[in-house]
This record gives structure tokens, sequence and C-alpha cells, in this order.
């Protein structure tokens, strides 16, 4: 399911003709023992590693919370709305444990859903595992942010991307302010190569 180094990178509108105007990237990995200090975040940097490798954008910010709603909630809020993410991923906290708290944390501040992305990383995600049908991860919009849910183990991260990377420069297109004309919608990706 991984790309093949020569695949050609999606492109967003938004960075078309202006690299400077790539896309704003946030990722927060929640974890309590990596949110205190008692072991070393991997999912965090896998998905910085993925995103890039996949679509070409960095990332503009990362951090770390422990599985608390309010303090994930709070952290997803500030970066839609003051920080204007355009793209806030979420690792961690998506299966059946207790402590496992970050689909309600999100559900608590996005505007609509986005179901069908998560949808397509469970479908392609059970031909590797049967344990992806226990995922409750859910992608949903907050003004012009897109915040979806990924696992905490980073080879489910890069799986999980490499399912979403041809649709989310259109999917960030289309709840940004840089989206045009819906009448233009295509029904397969816009992919130029690199």
């Amino acid at each position: 399911m991984a790309r093949g180094e020569n695949s050609p990178t999606p492109q967003s509108k938004v960075n078309k003709s202006e690299p400077e105007k790539y896309p704003t990237v946030a990722v927060l990995t929640i974890s309590d023992r990596s949110a205190h200090g008692l072991r070393k975040d991997l999912s965090g940097p896998a998905v910085v590693q993925s995103i890039h490798r996949l679509t070409g954008w960095n990332c503009t910010k990362t951090d770390i919370v422990s599985d608390d709603v309010s303090k994930i909630s709070a952290k997803l809020s500030r970066w839609a709305d003051e920080d204007k993410i355009n793209l806030i991923i979420t690792t961690g906290g998506t299966g059946m444990s207790i402590r496992d708290v970050t689909p309600e944390a999100t559900l608590a501040v996005i505007d609509k859903e986005a179901p069908g992305l998560m949808e397509a990383v469970r479908a392609a995600s059970l031909s590797i595992t049967p344990y992806a049908m226990l995922s409750r991860a859910i992608a949903g919009i907050r003004g012009r942010s897109l915040i979806i849910n990924l696992p905490g183990n980073p080879k489910a991260v890069d799986e999980a991307l490499t399912v979403l990377a041809t649709a989310l420069p259109h999917a960030v297109d289309l709840i940004s302010d840089h989206h045009i004309n819906s009448q233009n919608h295509s029904r397969k990706p816009d992919i130029d190569p690199e």
C-alpha cells in the first residue's frame, strides 16, 4: 500500500503556483505516557514524515497532550480558531480502551463530520489487520480546518495517510478560501508530478 519513491505527489491548488502558500499542518500526539515524559513520542514524528513524503507539505506545529477530553478539545479549538491551521492531524487515543477519548474530544469541537475519510482508511486497513474494525477514529471540519484522527501506531499512521493522501489536497482546497469554483470537480485526483 506504500507509494513508490517516484510516485507523483498530490498537489493542492493552495500550493500549485505559490509554494509559500502550502497548507498549514499541525500534529497533536495524544498519549498519557508521552505527555508525562515516560515514553518517547514515535507517532507524531511518523505523521510529520509521512505527510511530507506523501503530499510535500511541512508540519507547522506539533504538540503532545494527555488523554484528556478538555485538553485535546482546547488544543484543537485553538489551532483551528486562533492559528487557522488548514489540516490538524491527531495521533493516538482512537481505540476502545478506557483512556481512548480522542474521538469524543474531536466531536466536541467540529462543526460537521467527514465520515468518508475514515471509512476509506478502515476499509483499506481491514486488508492488513482485522483490528482495523476496532478503530473509532473520526474526521471533521471546524471553520476552515480539517481535523483527522489517526491511530497511535507509527506504521498504521503511514498506512492511513497513504490512503488519504490523494484526497487531502482537494479536501483542504474545498474548505479553504482558495477554492473558487465547485463546478470544476473532477472524478479523478489532479496529481502533478514532482
